[in-house]
């Protein structure tokens, strides 16, 4: 008899009858990879664009993250944080040398964890400073994605994701991404106690800081007493070009969140504290029960010390400058794109208005022609690649994208 491996549909159909269904897979099956490229279980090949949304940063089957994970797994899955063990102990050190501010990690198992613990130690820092539940006031920008907890989504300024989960916590103010003066007049109002954001927008569509802009914030911050709270859950680890997207604008957050690519694919989150928050959460304050998992935590090391190499840092830009280069020629006619825009692997090309509405189509062309892709929002294509993408699966990706352009523009 054949077996589901054989038949994908039977896969799929478990997927459909199961999983609640939340998710709306594209109808094939992965099964491994190789590098920046992926294969399904009918042996088809893919060349992957999209990285798991950004958390393949060393892409598939990097074999010093499989020699950490099979060293650890021979010795030690899971203590808990009533013990201590090695590997989470050496991550925060090495995490917090790498950062350049921080004092203090605290160590969890994804993006929305991370800025869950950030929104509270905000919390926890402002009634130390004895102000009161409603000058307790955080600030994020429309466009933003900080995660899916009930805090996490409703610090992200975007309706899609909060309808149907009223009522919301209080505590947040949205405002205009890059709009300085409208922050400005918002720490009028005297009771904000944080300002949240990503240096590059990722499911926003892939709006960069504009420059000068995160300078600014930190200046408010800085005349108001409020913290800076930077997510590089997507744009961080290497992404941008620089290990932590922020260093290239010379300021210094408060508070650091990290996932995605910390593990690159194994799950991980880190909050970073720096000196004005370190020492506010104590004993009791917080906790989980996963949180600096050693498995976790030894893949981790090997990750952030790869991420944070003059070679793979340098391909990065390499990459990005071709990955453009290769867009524009792509759309040689200025039909397809009305721009492509971000910071180095982290690129968003913006449909052209006759196209406004189809990515996700577009995406179902490039699964079709053998490319993984992803879109952020309906109107933009994102481009976030391993980091380590060669020279010949960048070019490869990129053929297959014109051929998909080319079917999809048939249509």
């Amino acid at each position: 008899m054949p077996s589901d491996q054989d038949n994908p549909s039977a896969l799929i159909d478990l997927g459909k009858h199961y999983w609640l269904p939340v998710y709306k897979p594209r109808e094939l099956v992965l099964d491994h990879g190789k590098g920046a490229r992926v294969w399904d279980t009918q042996g088809r090949d893919y060349i992957d664009f999209g990285a798991g949304i950004a958390v393949n940063a060393l892409g598939h089957l990097d074999p010093d993250l499989l020699a950490a994970l099979i060293a650890q797994a021979g010795k030690l899955w899971h203590a808990s944080n009533v013990f201590y063990t090695e590997p989470p102990l050496r991550l925060a050190e090495e995490l917090v040398k790498a950062s350049g501010f921080a004092e203090r990690v605290f160590l969890c198992n994804s993006g929305a964890e991370a800025n869950e613990a950030a929104i509270k130690l905000v919390r926890r820092w402002a009634a130390s400073k004895e102000r009161p539940p409603e000058q307790r006031t955080i600030i994020t920008f429309r466009g933003s994605f900080h995660g899916r907890t009930l805090a996490t989504v409703t610090a992200t300024a975007q309706p899609k994701y909060q309808e149907g989960y009223e009522p919301l916590p209080a505590g947040f103010r949205y405002l205009d991404f890059n709009d300085a003066e409208a922050l400005e007049q918002a720490f009028s109002a005297g009771d904000i106690a944080a300002v949240m954001l990503e240096p590059v927008q990722g499911e926003g569509g892939v709006v960069p800081a504009a420059p000068g802009f995160m300078k600014r914030v930190r200046e408010l911050c800085d005349k108001h007493d409020a913290l800076l709270v930077l997510d590089e859950i997507q744009c961080g680890m290497g992404r941008t070009g620089s290990l932590f997207a922020h260093t290239d604008e010379a300021i210094t957050p408060d508070i650091v969140t990290l996932a995605k690519a910390l593990g690159c694919g194994f799950p991980i989150g880190a909050m970073l504290a720096g000196p004005k928050v370190a020492e506010v959460m104590q004993y009791g304050a917080h906790g989980t029960t996963f949180g600096g998992n050693p498995m976790a935590a030894a893949v981790a090391r090997v990750a952030l010390a790869k991420l944070a190499s003059p070679a793979v840092l340098a391909n990065v830009k390499h990459q990005a400058s071709a990955l453009r280069a290769g867009l524009a020629r792509i759309d040689h006619r200025g039909d397809l794109f009305a721009e492509v825009r971000g910071r180095g692997l982290m690129l968003g090309a913006v449909l052209a208005p006759a196209h406004a509405g189809k990515a996700g189509t577009i995406l179902d062309h490039a699964a079709a022609h053998g490319l993984l892709l992803l879109q952020a929002g309906p109107d933009v294509l994102r481009f976030v690649p391993p980091l380590t993408i060669t020279d010949e699966e960048l070019a490869e990706g990129l053929q297959r994208l014109h051929a998909a352009l080319s079917a999809f523009a048939a249509d």
